[in-house]
């Protein structure tokens, strides 16, 4: 039995669904749930975690030197992630309400919540809320930039692509001169009925 493309996705997206049932599931296990979107802990686990915490000068004192080294280059990226977010920002506000493509929420994407975890101290914070950051800018930047191919460009590659977007299955096939013209208006109102 050959599946088409389309039933592929739909697979694909129920097996999403089931990924995020399996992870809510675990959050009890791991004493937290989310309550109209506050963080709550489990009185017991939250002084588990505590005791779990290493301590500071330790673990300062005890990286290796290479990887103390590496931390200016690690954290000089700060500047172009923080212009990669002010412009991807500024550019969908312009564009986005001409092109009638719905606003990417970017606090879908930028989310701060690690340092709520009592086992991390304040240095693994400060690396959880920068990797919180620039992943996020990352992630928010690819899908300002999936919506924006998929209106101008929603064609797929000849060859296959790592790490496509979402909405790459979507696409029309390479080669398919036909289904993109016929497609194209409809891709393009998804953007805005569906998001």
């Amino acid at each position: 039995m050959t599946m088409t493309a389309e039933a592929l996705i739909a697979q694909i997206r129920e097996l999403e669904m089931q990924v995020e049932e399996a992870i809510a599931a675990r959050r009890a296990e791991f004493g937290y749930r989310i309550e109209k979107g506050r963080l709550e802990f489990d009185a017991e686990l939250a002084k588990r975690q505590k005791e779990l915490k290493a301590k500071l000068l330790p673990y300062v004192t005890g990286a290796p030197p290479l990887v103390l080294l590496s931390i200016p280059f690690i954290y000089s990226l700060i500047f172009p992630i923080v212009l990669l977010d002010i412009f991807v920002t500024i550019y969908q506000a312009v564009c986005f309400p001409i092109y009638h493509i719905n606003k990417v929420k970017r606090r879908d994407y930028i989310i701060f919540d690690r340092h709520r975890l009592a086992f991390l101290n304040i240095v693994e914070k400060i690396n959880c809320a920068y990797c919180s950051y620039g992943n996020g800018v990352f992630a928010y930047a690819s899908e300002v930039a999936a919506r924006t191919e998929q209106y101008w460009c929603p064609l797929k590659h000849a060859r296959r692509m790592a790490g496509a977007h979402r909405h790459y299955a979507d696409f029309v096939d390479f080669g398919d001169a036909e289904g993109y013209k016929q497609r194209l208006a409809g891709l393009r109102n998804r953007l805005h009925d569906e998001m």
